[in-house]
């Protein structure tokens, strides 16, 4: 019998590398209301908790080193902007991970059922999917908006193992940050992670994840492997 019932997957930094398009779209943002282009290095940092977290932190960032402009500036306007201009740039630059849709495929033909569960609104979200033609591939698509709360909080993950009647003692969430991490942990999920993507410019082996595989190839063998009973 296979072990594994579930496996989550994040999806920036996971599945795709989106980062060149959601700077673009909060450039974009931020151009419109007369505010300097950032770097993608910098922008990049600060994926993870979804773009609206991400435009509010680094308008926070840009008022400390230019006070004057948060009187000028609103926020809510410059966050209307970034959700105009991503819907515009979302899933035109965004390049699957080497293996992930194979292995996406490994696990679906051999019956495990499979989720997307990001941080990202899930519109943003559907948009990157269908560009990278992954949106076929999973059971269950969950964004940042999608539910009252978002990852990290455990109403997340046990969300998804409700809907899709999986137990969370067989099933697993992989990611590329702490966020990741630690959504699995507090919704009792094994807590998987890869070593690429964004996670704040930290190794994500300081968050402590239960598994670190080199590619989602690695992760579908081990899944699939005949003594997959080991988190």
């Amino acid at each position: 019998m296979q072990h594994y019932q579930l496996i989550c997957f994040d999806l920036d930094g996971t599945l795709v590398d989106t980062a060149g398009e959601i700077a673009e779209g909060v450039n974009r943002a931020l151009e419109e209301h007369g505010l300097a282009r950032r770097p993608l290095a910098e922008i990049t940092l600060l994926i993870g908790a979804g773009t609206r977290e991400l435009m509010l932190k680094l308008l926070a960032r840009i008022f400390h080193e230019r006070p004057e402009l948060s009187e000028r500036v609103q926020v809510d306007a410059v966050l209307a902007s970034l959700d105009k201009h991503y819907a515009l740039t979302s899933g035109t630059a965004a390049v699957v991970y080497g293996g992930a849709r194979e292995a996406l495929r490994r696990l679906r033909a051999a019956g495990v059922r499979t989720a997307c569960v990001t941080n990202k609104e899930l519109r943003h979200a559907r948009r990157v999917l269908k560009a990278t033609r992954l949106d076929g591939l999973f059971d269950l698509v969950v964004g940042g908006d999608s539910l009252p709360q978002k990852k990290p909080h455990a109403s997340v993950l046990k969300h998804v193992t409700e809907q899709l009647g999986t137990r969370p003692l067989r099933s697993a969430h992989v990611g590329d940050s702490r966020i990741d991490v630690e959504a699995a942990r507090n919704a009792g999920l094994a807590a998987w992670a890869v070593p690429y993507g964004y996670n704040a410019g930290e190794p994500i082996q300081s968050a402590g994840p239960q598994r670190v595989f080199p590619d989602l190839q690695a992760l579908a063998s081990h899944v699939l492997a005949p003594d997959s009973t080991t988190i």
